[in-house]
């Protein structure tokens, strides 16, 4: 397929540069027909009038670190991860402009060599683009205090799917005569008075990104809350501003066992009422693939820990405040208690939250650590149903996996562990994402607090969400791309689409070109996903 006329930037057709982009951070894999690296903005636009014209879709794609789909797909991939420029930091406002492919680590370097911080913190933060975390309206440990990303970004300079170019500023009215815009305040003035009798959210959740976000718009009136969010379906991303703030002036942090989920649930609330910064859960099957490590010392009747954070003005504003959260959680039924005062101690007991991937590495060289009921978030007072649903699901299908997240949301992460070499392995990790779904569904929650739809939970967004949601989510996805070519099969399904497409670890697929295999390889092993890949698959040439 031949690329666009006066476009400069590399457009790659060859099998290596196609393999190369084939698979991100989760299960998926899909061989695009195309990887387009676009230079500067115009460039950019010549590349989606093009696409427009051609009737070719497009798909936006940053460090390729997101987990369901939504960087990977059939059509032209757009690599925007050199677009990594980061503009002064801004101290009077305390803002920074950046490109999509700047990564969060580089930003928060950025921002605190003036001491403040962009506190968007999700466990990828090293490598993860900011384009990405916008896309995905991404979390992380801290959101229990500082929510997502969609309340961080001021201002977005976007490219529509007609080519059509606009800058975006919170309090600001959007550009009038842009085809787009117009089209959508035509919705919106339907769309906003519909939101008012029935919003569509899912009651009691606290962190949600599914569907587009249009309740937060008919809230707010911003046009950035509708793209933020939107996972490359809606525009591209050119330049992002967002809001800082002050570097905390101190830290502590606990560590609390608890005998039951319903007294981790308790104390949990006690602990978002408290103000902590975080506040994770650590399921017994997390624990119990720690202490195969040695990874953690807890009473033998643990059924859940929780570990926490809290921010002070000064060092004994901090410890105060971790005290009183020990008291709290020792009223809510907590066994044992470890503070945390000094920086040494909070990164001692904060690894625990990370010793379990490098231990299910070493479990058996069989298994694979499946990404796809990862990120489930309901009502907190149905965690405990919740977390005890999940576990009889993998037990009913007699897996293992390995269930914690962030409490304090009641948004939970689970990993199934999956025998590819076991016949029938691919008819269990269906049934385990229909029940989970089901489950999920019956205690009103999301199937996505902060890693997005993607390709593989949108076809189940009519399971999750009202009818009258999905028509909404519909009009949106048909006003700003009426042709369909951003991100198509994201966000609003296409007919026939499923929730489990190919499978990397599928040891039935056909092997990709080896200097391909080797980048993913390199990719997944050194967690090197905001290397380019196509100076990696030079690299793998040599």
């Amino acid at each position: 397929m031949s690329g666009p006329a006066g476009f400069r930037g590399e457009y790659r057709t060859d099998d290596d540069a196609r393999a190369a982009y084939s698979e991100a951070a989760g299960i998926g894999q899909a061989i695009p027909i195309a990887v387009a690296v676009p230079i500067d903005a115009d460039d950019l636009v010549t590349l989606v009038r093009w696409a427009a014209a051609a009737r070719t879709s497009l798909i936006p794609r940053g460090s390729g670190s997101s987990m369901p789909g939504g960087a990977i797909g059939r059509g032209v991939i757009v690599d925007l991860s050199r677009w990594n420029q980061i503009g002064d930091v801004d101290v009077s406002t305390r803002t920074v402009r950046v490109g999509p492919g700047a990564t969060r680590g580089a930003v928060e370097s950025a921002a605190r060599s003036h001491g403040l911080r962009f506190p968007v913190d999700p466990s990828s933060g090293a490598f993860c683009t900011v384009g990405g975390m916008a896309s995905t309206n991404a979390a992380g440990a801290h959101s229990l205090k500082f929510g997502s990303t969609r309340h961080w970004v001021k201002s977005i300079d976007c490219v529509f799917a007609d080519g059509s170019r606009a800058f975006l500023s919170r309090g600001v009215e959007p550009p009038r005569g842009n085809p787009v815009i117009d089209r959508f305040e035509a919705l919106a003035a339907t769309l906003i008075p519909a939101e008012a009798v029935e919003p569509s959210v899912h009651p009691g959740v606290l962190k949600d990104s599914s569907g587009y976000a249009v309740a937060e718009f008919a809230r707010s009136g911003e046009l950035i809350d509708v793209l933020v969010g939107s996972e490359g379906t809606l525009a591209f991303f050119v330049e992002l501003e967002l809001a800082l703030i002050p570097v905390a002036g101190a830290t502590s942090s606990l560590l609390s066992a608890f005998s039951s989920l319903e007294d981790a649930v308790v104390a949990a609330g006690r602990a978002r009422a408290s103000g902590a910064s975080a506040c994770e859960l650590l399921d017994r099957t997390f624990l119990d693939v720690a202490a195969s490590g040695g990874a953690t010392e807890l009473p033998a009747d643990t059924e859940a820990a929780l570990l926490v954070e809290v921010e002070g003005a000064y060092t004994t504003d901090a410890a105060e405040a971790a005290r009183a959260v020990e008291r709290a959680f020792r009223d809510a039924g907590a066994t044992a208690t470890r503070l945390a005062l000094d920086g040494a101690h909070e990164t001692e007991i904060w690894e625990l939250r990370h010793a379990a991937s490098p231990i299910l590495a070493r479990l058996d060289a069989r298994l694979r650590s499946m990404q796809f009921v990862e990120d489930c978030a309901v009502p907190p007072e149905r965690l405990p149903a919740y977390v005890r649903g999940v576990r009889r699901i993998l037990a009913a299908n007699e897996t293992r996996g390995v269930i914690f997240g962030h409490a304090g949301d009641a948004h939970v992460h689970v990993n199934p562990l999956i025998d590819v070499g076991r016949p029938g392995w691919r008819d269990r990790v269906e049934r385990i994402l229909t029940d989970v779904t089901a489950l999920a569904a019956s205690l009103g929650g999301t199937l996505t607090g902060e890693h997005g739809d993607g390709r593989l939970r949108t076809p189940l967004i009519p399971r999750m969400w009202s009818v009258t949601a999905v028509e909404r989510f519909a009009a949106v996805k048909q006003t700003f791309d009426p042709l369909g070519i951003l991100n198509p099969g994201v966000k609003t399904a296409l007919p026939g689409e499923r929730p489990l497409g190919e499978i990397k670890y599928d040891l039935g697929l056909s092997p990709l070109p080896p200097k391909a295999r080797a980048v993913l390889d390199r990719v997944e092993r050194d967690r090197a996903y905001s290397s380019f890949r196509l100076a990696l698959l030079a690299d793998a040439a040599k």
